[in-house]
């Protein structure tokens, strides 16, 4: 997995998150990305936010994301995890490795509480988060507006236990981003 991005990685970013756009089933966007609205939503991430980017064969398979649950201080220990994938690059465990390696840098930024947001009747989407721990905590009725109709959001939540012998104390803050998983 990689953190430093290059133009070239914005530009698979957006064609993987264009897809699932245009596929209407996951993503509540309607507007197609461009690499350089993705390298504007990347300068205005905190030190605790990030996407990373898992390749292969100098080919970019998928992406995910850390950001901010809340701007409010008392959120500042939530964040909301995402991930995409190249529409014929699923059900082969990228998603998996992309999925742990944001809960493992989520653990790294001192985050205790994870969210996911998904389309309810999204039910691989929703497997896939509860195989990693995530718990639903309720369905958002008629949040969203797509494709001519309305959707229901579904809520999920993953804690992650306080490895420190000071239960309940948060980390300190921030982390060193220099700790990537995999090297380029």
């Amino acid at each position: 997995m990689k953190t430093s991005m290059k133009i070239r990685d914005a530009v698979a970013i957006a064609q993987i998150y264009n897809e699932s756009i245009a596929a209407g089933d996951c993503a509540l966007v309607e507007r197609l990305q461009t690499p350089t609205d993705i390298l504007e939503w990347m300068a205005s991430f905190n030190e605790r936010e990030a996407i990373l980017v898992l390749e292969e064969d100098n080919c970019i398979l998928g992406w995910g994301i850390i950001k901010r649950y809340s701007e409010r201080e008392g959120y500042r220990y939530t964040c909301e995890t995402s991930v995409y994938l190249r529409r014929g690059r699923r059900g082969r465990g990228y998603g998996t490795m992309i999925k742990q390696a944001l809960i493992e840098r989520c653990r790294q930024y001192g985050y205790h509480h994870l969210v996911a947001k998904l389309f309810a009747d999204n039910e691989a989407s929703l497997k896939y988060n509860q195989k990693f721990g995530y718990e639903l905590v309720g369905v958002q009725k008629e949040i969203g507006y797509k494709n001519g109709k309305w959707v229901d959001v579904a809520i999920l939540q993953l804690l992650l236990p306080d490895e420190s012998s000071n239960k309940g104390a948060p980390k300190n803050l921030p982390v060193d981003e220099a700790a990537d998983l995999m090297p380029l």
